[in-house]
């Protein structure tokens, strides 16, 4: 179905952000009626979450049909080829606007709050800053902060800064990283589709691969051994996930330079040895915390 198509559904896993401060926050371990609140509270969030990325996925492809239309892939999408009409696509997106801060808004005003500021950094993003080099996925990194302190205040707990700082990085390294792979797989014809690839150059990418990847993995150690982590879970044992993290990481970064996949969503759900090393850092996690 065309409507279900434009609203980009397999995007919907960067959403899983939304539920670090439910797992991280400890709000899984308790009584029956509070895990259940705060899941039920979680799931609102993340579907809040769902809505308004899909009603900027649609805005930005009503901006881009024209450059869509001259893309490999982007080509086939519902807006670009024509399947679906410019007045039934804004339809969609006022439905899922107004779906997400309804929702949102059922959780707390805050949610709510900081689901509107992410609908209007989008908009900013899709009409102006995907054009600065660097500050393009800056604003995309923000975005995933944004889920993350969502889904915390869904559930009313603080989460840590160097979780925060972490969750920044590792996104700043997936956008840097998607941007790799566009050069990759487009090569000559990428500065057409994307203006900011005309600045972007192989060996400066791979240089922040590099240094993003390395800032999350030490923010996410220094989250592991805080103090306050500590005494919220009792150990520091998260630190000994670390090779999984690394594992995940490295396997990303090698496979998304040579142009393998055309982005982190793709990655995600297309290669196998990274969802077992996700799954094993994923569970491992959950044994440590609870």
């Amino acid at each position: 179905m065309k409507v279900f198509e434009i609203m980009r559904p397999a995007h919907w896993t960067k959403n899983v952000f939304v539920f670090a401060g439910l797992v991280f926050g400890k709000k899984l371990a308790g009584t029956g009626p509070d895990v259940a609140q705060g899941v039920g509270q979680a799931l609102a969030a993340f579907v809040g979450f769902c809505l308004i990325s899909s009603a900027v996925y649609i805005f930005n492809d009503l901006m881009d049909m024209e450059t869509d239309k001259r893309h490999p892939e982007k080509s086939n999408r519902p807006i670009a080829s024509g399947e679906m009409s410019v007045k039934g696509a804004w339809a969609v997106l006022l439905f899922c606007l107004v779906g997400a801060l309804a929702i949102s808004a059922w959780v707390s005003w805050a949610v709510a709050g900081v689901l509107a500021g992410y609908f209007v950094l989008m908009l900013l993003y899709s009409t102006m800053l995907k054009r600065v080099m660097i500050l393009d996925c800056i604003v995309i990194a923000v975005g995933f902060c944004l889920r993350a302190v969502a889904g915390a205040m869904a559930v009313e707990v603080l989460i840590s800064p160097w979780l925060i700082i972490c969750t920044f990085a590792i996104c700043l390294f997936l956008g840097f990283g998607k941007r790799r792979s566009e050069m990759a797989q487009l090569s000559a014809e990428a500065q057409s589709f994307r203006s900011t690839l005309t600045e972007y150059t192989p060996e400066l990418l791979a240089h922040m691969l590099n240094v993003t990847s390395g800032l999350a993995i030490v923010c996410f150690l220094l989250y592991a051994m805080d103090a306050a982590t500590v005494a919220r879970f009792g150990n520091n044992h998260l630190a000994y996930t670390t090779p999984l993290v690394l594992f995940c990481v490295f396997r990303f970064s090698s496979l998304i330079q040579i142009g393998k996949y055309s982005g982190p969503v793709q990655f995600i759900l297309g290669d196998r040895p990274f969802q077992i090393g996700f799954i094993l850092w994923a569970l491992s996690c959950v044994l440590i915390i609870y």
